[in-house]
């Protein structure tokens, strides 16, 4: 009868020591030892005894991927309370509860049921997570414990994260202190909000206390400041804010894809693992923080980080450094302030796109205002400092308001949403004359430039054949290469008193195959610089002034004699200079006069004698767009109705970069001064290359 007993025990023994090894789960009649592993139903993960690292003396009971060659453990329950050897074991105690213990019988770590349980019972999904249930219990989700409430330093798809409101938990990362220490490190990420000011709720990476990392608010698509968080063919997420709770997950799309998030302490980043079998390794599919913009606080208060600007930070509109010098220095901690003080009553607001949200620390929303309403709330509270809608799917919804300074904000490439800062109505009348003034410069640009190039086209065509129509008023420098002894032809022995040669138009016109922008060398405020090549092989550069440099022939008369007189060996030689007939400004005179026609080259006159009307409708419409005041332009809208239609034109007045030269007889400045005409002479250096 002994005997019987003896080998009933030993079977038992034997039974509960080996049966942990094919079962999904643990009754309180049996126990987990230092050696045996608990295995989900389809072998997915398993559950055990492990030391970390290199560590072989340290033991802790920890959740692994079963299938992966890597030991990847995904949670830990004493994970700051290690077993010395391998005495370590776990039971169910009275109260349904499980309690680790080791060798002395100690309690190591145990858990805390939401009730009491009549027949608990202990299993390990496939999902990772560990639970305690009823055995009575018929539906399957009701946990009276599960690990997925208490993660450790990754989140597995399904495990929600964040709050609980109702009983207060509240579910993060935090990273493991070392490769061999699983214990919780000061690295943490969680979702924080703050209830009594109805803020919305923002994930946010902590070292210690101090922020290292926030993702800016959830938007009703994702969180503002993490455009990569967005439809994929990896996962789904879902994040869930309401009376109850407060949490993200993920769900894969593919249960053939192993993806985890894992927080690193070396690195200070939150990574997104993906399992690649083919290589046998953990490849990183997404980081944060992915740049330096993502530190939190980085530009300090009403500071605008932009990852490709340099520096990177950047007050807002209507703000400056607090201290010029530290900024200098890349030193933006002090941020920026307010040009100029608020007024509350006569205060506005400008848009700003492409942000991640400002900190909610000190803000307040209210999910069923419209925009218009939250405008209305915000300029209504002289606190408040910015708006922006809360959720911006479909037509975008809900108020946020912000109070305050406006901390870690940055410019979002392809993401991020509209800000909208209280500014004095003084900033606002800068930002719109600035646009206007684009817009009038736009609009002026458009026209001349087309009407411009037009002329130009026509102008180019008939060059080469009208070499001598061509020859405008026009003044050259000539340098020289290398020495020239040979006596190069004058424009009629005329102005001799130069004691410098003169070169024809002809000459230089054919040197620089007609101004050819093939020769074009470069172009500075006094004209452009032209190559060419002389008859007898000379090469030269070829300056030609500018015919804004309202010089008249005297004073150019004057400036060639001192400039060949100058002698030094880093001054290229000046070998000679043109001077031949006069050219007026086009650019008004000639409308005013009615003489428009005499605007045009003789070759565009030709090819454009049947569609004069439009070409001088084209001029009329050009003069009005530059006329001096701004009020007394057309808009684009007009422009393209005047140029489609026939209807009569307002005459124009006097442009505003027209500048009226009334000479006295007396001067000899310029050549035939005219009391009715500009006249200006473009001058142009012949030089040695």
């Amino acid at each position: 009868m002994a005997f019987l007993s003896f080998m009933l025990i030993i079977l038992l023994l034997l039974f509960n020591a080996g049966s942990l090894e094919v079962l999904n789960g643990i009754n309180p009649f049996q126990s987990l030892d230092d050696g045996a592993t608990l295995v989900s139903k389809e072998g997915s993960f398993e559950l055990g005894f492990f030391s970390p690292g290199n560590s072989s003396k340290n033991r802790y009971l920890g959740i692994w991927y079963k299938n992966i060659p890597v030991r990847t453990v995904v949670w830990v329950a004493n994970r700051c309370n290690p077993i010395n050897d391998s005495s370590g074991l776990l039971t169910i105690n009275d109260a349904g509860n499980l309690v680790l213990s080791n060798q002395n019988k100690s309690v190591v770590w145990s858990t805390r049921l939401s009730k009491q349980a009549k027949k608990p019972k202990v299993e390990l999904l496939d999902s990772g997570n560990l639970v305690v249930t009823e055995e009575e219990d018929t539906n399957s989700g009701n946990y009276l414990w599960q690990s997925f409430d208490y993660p450790t330093d990754t989140l597995l798809p399904g495990m929600k994260y964040g709050w609980d409101l109702r009983t207060g938990l509240n579910r993060r990362l935090s990273a493991w202190k070392t490769w061999d220490d699983p214990c919780s490190s000061n690295f943490t990420w969680g979702i924080e909000f703050y209830k009594q000011l109805q803020a919305f709720p923002e994930i946010v990476m902590r070292k210690g206390t101090t922020k290292f990392y926030r993702s800016g608010p959830w938007n009703g698509q994702t969180f503002s400041g993490t455009p990569f968080l967005k439809p994929n063919p990896v996962f789904d997420f879902v994040f869930v804010n309401n009376d109850d709770e407060v949490y993200f997950t993920f769900y894969l799309k593919n249960v053939s894809v192993i993806s985890i998030l894992v927080m690193n302490e070396t690195t200070s980043t939150r990574d997104r693992l993906n399992w690649i079998a083919r290589e046998r390794r953990w490849k990183t599919y997404s980081t944060i923080p992915r740049d330096f913009c993502d530190s939190y606080g980085l530009c300090g208060p009403n500071g605008n980080c932009i990852i490709s600007d340099t520096p990177i930070c950047q007050c807002l509109k209507g703000f400056s450094p607090k201290s010029q010098e530290q900024w200098s220095s890349t030193d933006w901690s002090q941020g920026c302030v307010r040009n100029k003080s608020l007024s509350c009553e006569k205060d506005g607001f400008l848009k700003i796109s492409g942000l991640k949200l400002p900190d909610t620390k000190n803000s307040w929303v209210n999910k069923d205002m419209n925009i218009n309403e939250c405008w209305a709330k915000c300029l209504s509270n002289c606190s408040c400092v910015a708006y922006s809608n809360s959720n911006i799917s479909g037509q975008g919804s809900g108020c946020a308001i912000w109070f305050d300074h406006l901390m870690d904000i940055r410019q979002v490439p392809g993401g991020g949403q509209d800000l909208y800062i209280r500014v004095p109505d003084s900033e606002l009348e800068k930002e719109n004359d600035g646009g206007k003034v684009k817009i009038v410069v736009l609009i002026v640009v458009a026209v001349i430039g087309g009407v411009s190039g037009i002329l130009l086209l026509a102008h180019c065509l008939c060059r080469r054949r009208n070499l001598a129509a061509y020859a405008h008023c026009s003044h050259f420098w000539l340098e020289k290469r290398t020495d020239i002894n040979e006596t190069v032809t004058q424009n009629g022995g005329q102005d001799g008193d130069l004691e410098l040669p003169l070169f024809s138009f002809s000459i230089i016109s054919i040197a620089t195959d007609y101004f050819s922008l093939n020769n074009k060398l470069g172009e500075g405020g006094f004209g452009p610089v032209y190559r060419g090549r002389l008859e007898d092989g000379q090469e030269i550069a070829v300056k030609r002034l500018s015919m804004s440099s309202r010089q008249g022939l005297n004073e150019f008369k004057n400036e060639v004699k001192l400039i060949a007189k100058l002698q030094h060996r880093n001054l290229v030689k000046l070998l000679g200079c043109c001077i031949q007939e006069e050219e007026k400004l086009l650019a008004w005179t000639l409308q005013k006069e009615g003489r428009p026609f005499e605007l045009l080259d003789k070759c565009l006159l030709v090819s454009s004698y049947n569609n004069l009307d439009e070409v001088l409708r084209c001029i009329h419409i050009g003069l009005l767009c530059v006329q001096q005041s701004p009020t007394n332009r057309p808009n684009m809208s007009s422009v393209v109705l005047m140029l489609s239609s026939q209807s009569d034109l307002p005459q124009p007045k006097q442009p505003g970069y027209f500048l009226e030269m009334d000479l006295p007889k007396g001067d000899h400045s310029s050549t035939k001064p005219e009391s009715s005409s500009t006249n200006y002479m473009s001058m142009s250096l012949v030089e040695a290359r």
